[in-house]
């Protein structure tokens, strides 16, 4: 038997050459796969090369590289399957009926959409890189957080776009008729999204004010962190403790907030006791050299305070109130330590000690 005559040999209702094709074409795109994804990589970076300069060939073949290659094989699967057909004898329904044709057609287009998605979601997180690149080279953190926003509503637009494509293309609704009756029920639609609008218009109110921005140290109820990212329905925060808490913007815009980045000082305010042995002369002075070493201080303010202010239990009561020239915690910690072991210094020059609870008893005798 000739080449030719095997070739021409059927089976299933289809030539072995047909089944060559096939399985020829899926090899090819197995092998180079990763050279055609590469070459149309490096086609569409030359053809923004000028506008991406701080970003490499490397980062933009590494965000596309996966959603390239599954749409490169569905594309050679569709040239491939032109060749091969269905045997008669299985008397299938034509692709306009239900029917497996018709499952398999529309499954394909369906994967097919998500995976040029999957593609265009991955050139909105390229854009974002580039413009988050140019927004580190300012000083403001203002476009740093309008890029991740914006970045998020592209998303948004890219999946609901395909959303529409998919039902339009692959369930044949009547899109029209949908996007109409969308108009119908947008109050339910409303209703039913209220916490989600409501967090939508935080967001545009966060920007629009301007409570704070990406960097930004808060305090949000008892909630105390680093502003890392503003989204498009939650804002998320580094938490001192290392968390990554999410709050929904509408909680970030009616709660108490305080940003604690635009202080210009951190406040110390504890109370020393020292013991009742002390006597007014030794009180006096602890309490002026203290005033007069916080006020000399290189890292505090004027403001700084420090009073006798009431008789405890079982110590005289000193209250010392200042404020260090810093937002680093680490610093602040420092400065704080410096200051009390003056204060131990101070209190001990003086004749004094510090006082600790103490119980006295007294009995009387028997008479």
């Amino acid at each position: 038997m000739t080449l030719k005559e095997i070739l021409a040999f059927e089976f299933l209702g289809n030539t072995i050459a047909d089944y060559s094709w096939l399985f020829g074409a899926m090899l090819f795109a197995f092998i180079f796969q990763k050279y055609i994804s590469r070459y149309l990589s490096n086609v569409l970076y030359r053809s923004v090369r000028k506008y991406v300069q701080e970003i490499s060939r490397e980062e933009l073949f590494h965000l596309i590289y996966k959603p390239l290659r599954l749409t490169i094989h569905l594309l050679v699967i569709y040239l491939a399957t032109t060749h091969i057909e269905f045997p008669d004898e299985w008397n299938l329904a034509p692709v306009e009926k239900f029917g497996l044709k018709m499952f398999l057609q529309r499954t394909y287009l369906l994967i097919l959409i998500i995976s040029i998605t999957w593609i265009f979601l991955r050139l909105v997180d390229f854009a974002g890189l580039v413009m988050m690149k140019k927004a580190e080279k300012t000083e403001s953190k203002q476009d740093d957080q309008i890029v991740l926003f914006l970045r998020e509503i592209l998303k948004i637009l890219v999946v609901g776009f395909s959303f529409f494509i998919i039902l339009g293309v692959v369930f044949k609704l009547d899109i029209g008729a949908i996007i109409a009756g969308l108009g119908v029920g947008g109050l339910a639609l409303a209703l039913a999204a209220k916490e989600s609008l409501e967090n939508l218009l935080a967001s545009f109110t966060i920007f629009a004010d301007k409570p704070f921005v990406v960097g930004d140290l808060v305090q949000v109820g008892s909630i105390i962190g680093t502003v890392e990212k503003v989204g498009f329905r939650s804002t998320r925060i580094r938490t001192l403790e290392k968390s990554y808490l999410t709050l929904p913007n509408k909680k970030m815009v009616d709660a108490e907030l305080d940003n604690l980045s635009l202080r210009t000082f951190r406040r110390a305010r504890y109370k020393i006791g020292v013991v009742y042995q002390t006597s007014q002369e030794q009180l006096l002075a602890i309490v002026k050299d203290i005033q007069q070493y916080i006020d000399e201080h290189p890292r505090t303010n004027q403001e700084g305070k420090v009073r006798f202010v009431e008789f405890g239990d079982s110590s005289l009561e000193i209250m010392i109130e200042y404020f260090v020239d810093t937002m680093d915690w680490l610093v602040f910690l420092d400065v704080k330590q410096e200051i009390n072991l003056k204060i131990m210094e101070i209190v001990k020059k003086h004749g004094s000690d510090f006082a600790y609870p103490t119980t006295t008893v007294y009995l009387q005798p028997d008479k």
